[in-house]
């Protein structure tokens, strides 16, 4: 069977429009989600050293973090620019989401923090989720990061694009497809309801699933004060921006108001 191919306009976006590798340190929010990426995901693995497959790791942002903290980290990303950035940081190959190589039962722990956004079609989802638990070992972490359905009106807003007439018109396409053909901006993306993100790591396999609001619901003031004064938001804008996001974690309704999800499950012992 032929492996399967990346939607070419997602090569093109990471290859030669956007640099992933700066992504999570250049903006307020971006530190916002590496942080608590970081955080939640420390709730839950295991204690080093184990194994961790980063499966669409990009330059290896979070592979960095997760090698200081003690752990063994292969990643597998589809582009190749990534993979060569990555190699700096850890083990890292050519690879897509959908169709591992890794052996079965091989990894304590399989991160996939991004690959979900770029795969429009709910079956390879379940696809890229099932090979994420094939690879696990029984009673290994599986996380996997979204982008929530409703981001992009709080980021439009923020930007203060919305009122404009093509940027209301597309976010309200967004809205109700939970998809974006990646004509102008950003790239071919799908955008998960909470509900449905756990869903679908139930159906993959997965045991004990819990969603989490990354950045939390004040994420895009950030946002809108580097893009109103041209310049980072206070330190203590930041802090409260955080506090926020730990404070609504208990409250399920708050989730709709994020930017990033993720969920976390555990592979059958």
């Amino acid at each position: 069977m032929a492996s399967p191919e990346l939607a070419p306009e997602v090569t093109t976006f990471y290859t030669h429009v956007f640099d992933e590798g700066s992504r999570l340190t250049s903006s307020a929010d971006g530190r916002l989600e590496l942080l608590r990426t970081r955080e939640l995901l420390r709730r839950f693995l295991p204690e080093p050293p184990a194994r961790v497959l980063d499966v669409g790791g990009g330059t290896g942002v979070h592979a960095r973090w997760l090698v200081q903290d003690g752990y063994e980290v292969d990643l597998v990303d589809p582009v190749a620019r990534h993979v060569e950035q990555a190699r700096q940081v850890c083990a890292a190959s050519l690879g897509d989401a959908r169709d591992l190589a890794a052996e079965d039962a091989s990894y304590d722990v399989v991160t996939l923090l991004g690959p979900l956004y770029h795969l429009p079609d709910r079956d390879e989802r379940l696809q890229a989720l099932g090979e994420a638990v094939r690879v696990a070992r029984p009673g290994g972490l599986v996380a996997a990061a979204a982008i929530n359905r409703y981001a992009s009106v709080f980021e439009h807003t923020a930007l203060a694009h919305l009122h404009t007439e093509r940027l209301r018109e597309s976010i309200a396409d967004v809205l109700a497809s939970a998809s974006y053909d990646g004509r102008r901006g950003f790239t071919v993306s799908y955008f998960h309801r909470a509900e449905e993100l756990a869903d679908e790591l139930g159906a993959a396999g997965l045991r004990d699933v819990r969603v989490f609001g990354v950045e939390g619901p004040t994420w895009s003031l950030l946002k809108a004060v580097e893009q109103s004064t041209g310049a980072p938001p206070s330190e203590e804008l930041f802090a409260s921006a955080l506090t926020a996001a730990r404070l609504a974690e208990p409250y399920p309704e708050l989730l709709a108001a994020g930017s990033h999800l993720l969920a976390v499950g555990f592979a059958d012992s």
